[in-house]
């Protein structure tokens, strides 16, 4: 793989992918600011600054690496967005809403991408450039449904952890907290193992109905 070629992957999927954990992290921010919480905007994180979400892991090495082998899986994350919650009215439903805010914001952005392919196949089709961006689109559809479906397992550190709470004993989600170092650890064996691959089975599934939807103009 010659340096042209992997400039064209980074620029094709790590750019849509940046955007889409950038934006993620603002729906975080944004959310905890309607819950009452203003935290994440006084610290800088109210923002698409990718430099201010970054974290070297999650945000730069596992999606290059994933990038540039061809994985079956892509996905990733950034710093956590910090959440004071004696700021919120009701921490327990506040929390929920924040925590999933993140991967609904991932679901909306597949949907634009699906809407904009709908516009491009229906009025621009027979452009020279159509087909790029319909590929390019694609690629952002589905990098959106894979942070979506990762960060919604009910694991913490995820998102989904954090939604998990809301329909748990208090004193089981406090456990579960307490002891994030291991669930963070089971995530990693999960994510080294390659277990995680099965996540292109909704990842897909939701794409290639998306897309089909989006390429049939959605009905219209």
């Amino acid at each position: 793989m010659d340096m042209v070629e992997i400039g064209a992957k980074i620029g094709i999927y790590f750019i849509p992918f940046l955007f889409a954990l950038c934006f993620h992290e603002f729906a975080h921010g944004w959310m905890a600011k309607k819950r009452g919480d203003n935290t994440a905007e006084m610290m800088g994180r109210l923002t698409m600054n990718p430099v201010a979400h970054m974290d070297m892991i999650g945000t730069l090495v596992l999606p290059i690496v994933s990038i540039l082998f061809a994985s079956p899986i892509f996905f990733g994350w950034a710093k956590p967005v910090p959440v004071n919650s004696r700021n919120l009215k009701n921490p327990r439903i506040d929390m929920f809403w924040i925590a999933i805010a993140g991967p609904l914001s991932n679901v909306l952005l597949a949907f634009v991408g699906a809407i904009v392919i709908a516009v491009v196949a229906k009025y621009f089709l027979a452009a020279s450039y159509a087909s790029g961006v319909i590929e390019i689109l694609k690629t952002f559809i589905v990098t959106n449904l894979f942070l979506a479906f990762f960060n919604i397992l009910p694991l913490h550190p995820l998102d989904g952890g954090k939604v998990l709470a809301r329909f748990l004993p208090a004193q089981l989600n406090y456990k579960l907290e307490q002891n994030e170092h291991i669930t963070s650890m089971v995530l990693m064996a999960l994510v080294l193992t390659g277990t995680l691959k099965i996540l292109s089975v909704p990842v897909i599934w939701s794409y290639n109905h998306l897309v089909t939807l989006a390429l049939g103009g959605f009905g219209i």
